[in-house]
């Protein structure tokens, strides 16, 4: 049996549960050997944040440099901030066996569907926009005009879901976190990730 990772896309509008929904899920199914990709960013580290766990926190002038070497698998730039998943890490992570979740946008998204063939996409929504602006001003980390920009943003962003293979809209959390475990298995169990993944297996029955 091979070891075999694989990659998992999930964009959602910032404040629809995406971080919570993604850190609930590794802690809970430990069985499926998730990892949460943690990215290069170019913006301020907030005070409940630790660099390193939650974001690579880096200078633009190195974030540049890592454009010109070409380290990252994407970047994308949001809010005058940029970015990147590094090559490097996700590879590394790849090759153990492990199972990735990409927490990007759909700029992201868009860059890395064009590099890898089997990964798979998941976007989540919110129930409605009333409740996507109580989640902003509940977790209390943004300003009034920053939380404002965010809606503004929303609009564009979710036009982009239909780019996606899944969707969950997080209205009731343990219900999303079921449909997320739902995504995942049956992704495991495709013929495509089977194939590579038994390949040695499924040669020898096929032996004559």
């Amino acid at each position: 049996m091979k070891k075999l990772g694989m990659l998992f896309i999930i964009s959602a509008p910032s404040g629809t549960g995406k971080s919570s929904l993604i850190k609930s899920f590794i802690k809970k199914e430990k069985s499926l050997k998730m990892n949460i990709s943690i990215s290069f960013t170019t913006r301020d580290i907030r005070s409940q944040e630790i660099n390193g766990v939650d974001y690579n926190f880096i200078s633009k002038k190195k974030f540049k440099l890592m454009i010109y070497k070409k380290e990252f698998l994407e970047y994308a730039k949001v809010f005058d901030h940029y970015y990147g998943t590094s090559l490097k890490n996700i590879n590394l992570l790849l090759s153990t066996g492990r199972n990735i979740f990409l927490d990007i946008d759909w700029q992201g998204a868009q860059q890395i569907k064009k590099k890898i063939l089997n990964v798979k996409s998941i976007f989540l929504l919110p129930p409605s926009k009333n409740e996507l602006f109580l989640r902003l001003k509940k977790r209390n980390q943004d300003n009034e005009q920053v939380i404002l920009n965010r809606m503004k943003n929303f609009s564009k962003e979710i036009k982009h879901y239909l780019e996606y293979d899944y969707l969950i809209i997080n209205d009731n959390f343990n219900l999303a976190l079921s449909n997320l475990k739902s995504i995942i298995s049956s992704c495991k169990l495709s013929i495509y990730y089977q194939s590579l993944k038994y390949k040695s297996l499924i040669s020898n029955l096929l032996k004559k």
